[in-house]
């Protein structure tokens, strides 16, 4: 089910964001934000060590509903997140792109709204903070005020939203949401979480104002409530067909995703909160959405689209392994950097890992479109370390190889090699799995000739010298060869004669003297240009000439040890600015950039290419890659 409204995102095309109400008072503290529950926490300890009579327990309890409740929205948004688990279910096929992260990035701004809410009353009425653990009659109570008056007054609070000014002056920010997502029940103006502190205030406190308020009736309510909010918000259909089939009533006591992505299309229709008995009372209902609920809950009958091309990615390290959307979304958009907070996470991704190396097989992580066509990143369940394990070099092929397989079987034009996943000592730069099928009608791309492009392109124009480390790799072979066609001195460490002597035959007769070989770092101490295709350490940086400029093809790259001299990123495009639906950073990569080898796999694809990409570099093909990229609006980083 996709978006029929394409501007709906488009701010200036729908609203305002000045507008009485519509900012948040604490807009301006960021992140800082969060410091508004240390009150809370300060309160309930002091109280405590005061020994009072009455602690201030309900200082506690808010806290803590708080806490769950952000957890309830990042358990919906991880699963929401997990194509592996729920592509053939879901509602839009598009990505989250970073506009969207970004506009939801304080999504949780109504938690701290209504627990400052709570607190006021509670310090103002402190009868309401006297509550026994268990009330039955309280349940009862809630759940009758909460159908009789909560859900008439949110269905007609709702429908006034979307008259034409309150629309455009307001709730719009919810609409522009492109992509349905559990953070987006919370992406909305102040105003609006004003009214909804009183739809959920009515069936809480006036069960307590009766008398049969409790603690489990609080607790219960705000999780249940939170529970379907991120359900109808989510992009995947969760409700079994079956359901309704078995108890039809039912559908008229609870919505599904299907029911609310239909009033985020259409607009017109579904506006209950979680019961479309009131949408049926209000003849608002579209009667669509019985057979398209029968069709996206049925994933017998229905598949996720299958991706045109995909990029075989694999992990690089235990902290980096959470730098994925399915774990935390507003950090997986960013590039990659070590956080304090992953610290604690730590051991759980040793042991996911761990699980991931017995169990796991490749899966799909996230996708994007570009030029109509669908581009997923898929990762074998291998990190960096595994693949210099001697012992598991068959068991990472075998992940490749089936995965490989597996694109073949669905379709998929291309599949493009990442990093290790084409090491020359594993697989060949993935010669050995054409070798053995040649009847692959998907095309396997390693995509190092627009690396080598992208290295080359960033050289200075006038350079007469390079040293380049990591020589005789597949990279370096073609970086040293083509440097050499232009005259350039490379000066090409490596230990082993034959090596070196195979790539200098490979060279023109007349070009052949421009490649030197060198044993040791000490040879390039006034070389300026670094080219480092292999592990360099800080001691052996030490012999570059201050002024330096490192070019990196190491992965993971070079410590930046030397203060003065300057570090290059590994080779790396920007996708054109026509990508849709693209939300994560890869690795340590800017927004919007892509390794070279990714990026490589897409020209293969958009040029049409029918060629396997495997194996060594083709030195004449890399002035032709570069000028593909360009044409097609790929820009270097």
């Amino acid at each position: 089910m996709e978006r029929e409204n394409s501007d709906d995102g488009n701010k200036s095309s729908f609203g305002k964001d000045d507008a009485p109400l519509f900012a948040w008072p604490w807009e301006f503290l960021g992140s800082y934000k969060y410091l508004i529950y240390g009150p809370f926490l300060a309160e309930y300890i002091y109280s405590r060590y005061r020994e009072e009579k009455e602690s201030r327990s309900w200082c506690m309890h808010i806290f803590v509903i708080c806490m769950l409740r952000s957890i309830i929205h990042q358990l919906w948004s991880s699963y929401d997140g997990m194509l592996f688990l729920n592509r053939d279910r879901r509602l839009s096929q598009s990505g989250l792109d970073f506009k969207q992260i970004d506009s939801e990035w304080h999504w949780d701004n109504f938690i701290i709204l209504q627990a400052i809410v709570g607190s006021v009353l509670c310090l103002s009425f402190p009868s309401l903070v006297e509550l026994p653990l268990w009330n039955g009659r309280g349940i009862i109570c809630c759940i009758v005020l909460h159908v009789v008056l909560a859900e008439p007054l949110y269905y007609w609070m709702h429908r006034l939203l979307h008259l034409p000014e309150l629309f455009k002056r307001y709730h719009w920010l919810h609409h522009s949401s492109k992509v349905p997502h559990p953070f987006t029940a919370g992406h909305s103006t102040f105003l609006e979480h004003l009214i909804l502190c009183v739809i959920v205030g009515i069936p809480t406190l006036g069960t307590t104002l009766v008398g049969y308020g409790s603690i489990s009736m609080f607790y219960g309510y705000f999780f249940i409530f939170d529970f379907l909010r991120c359900l109808g918000h989510s992009n995947i259909e969760v409700i079994p067909h079956q359901i309704f089939d078995i108890f039809p009533p039912l559908k008229y006591l609870i919505y599904t995703p299907t029911y609310h992505a239909i009033h985020h299309i259409h607009k017109q229709s579904n506006f209950c909160l979680f019961m479309p008995l009131f949408d049926v009372f209000g003849n608002t209902i579209d009667e669509r959405y019985w057979n398209l609920h029968r069709e996206t809950s049925s994933s017998a009958g229905r598949k996720g689209r299958i991706p045109d091309f995909v990029f075989l990615a694999h992990g690089v390290d235990v902290v980096s392994s959470m730098h994925v959307p399915f774990v935390f979304r507003s950090f997986s958009s960013m590039p990659f950097s070590t956080k304090v907070f992953l610290l604690p996470l730590w051991p759980c991704s040793l042991l996911v890992i761990l699980a991931m190396w017995g169990f796991s097989k490749t899966f799909p992580v996230s996708s994007y479109k570009l030029k109509g066509k669908l581009y997923q990143l898929w990762v074998v369940p291998r990190f960096g370390f595994q693949y210099f394990l001697p012992f598991a070099a068959e068991g990472i092929n075998k992940h490749i190889e089936d995965a490989i397989l597996k694109a073949d079987k669905l379709g998929v034009k291309i599949i493009s090699l990442a990093a290790l996943n084409k090491n020359e000592a594993l697989n060949g730069g993935g010669v050995l799995f054409v070798d053995k099928h040649p009847d692959l009608k998907v095309r396997v791309v390693h995509g190092n000739t627009l690396t080598a492009a992208v290295i080359l392109k960033g050289l200075p124009q006038d350079v007469k010298e390079v040293f380049l480390a990591g020589a005789t790799s597949k990279l370096g072979r073609a970086i040293a060869i083509y440097l050499a066609r232009r005259r350039v001195r490379v000066l090409m460490l490596t230990q082993s004669p034959e090596r070196f002597t195979k790539i200098q035959k490979e060279a023109p007769v007349d070009c052949q003297n421009f490649l030197v070989q060198v044993t040791k770092y000490q040879a390039a101490k006034h070389c300026k240009t670094w080219i480092i295709g292999k592990w360099t350490t800080p001691r052996e940086q030490r012999w570059a000439p201050p002024g330096t400029h490192f070019h990196q093809f190491v992965v993971p790259t070079i410590i930046p040890f030397r203060r003065d001299c300057t570090y290059g990123p590994l080779a790396a495009m920007k996708l054109p600015d026509d990508v849709e639906g693209l939300g994560m950073c890869e690795y340590t990569l800017e927004r919007g950039a892509v390794h070279a080898c990714h990026a490589g796999g897409v020209v293969h694809f958009l040029e049409g290419w029918s060629h396997h990409e495997v194996g060594a570099i083709d030195v004449n093909q890399i002035d032709a890659v570069w000028e593909a990229a360009l044409r097609h609006g790929m820009k270097p980083c």
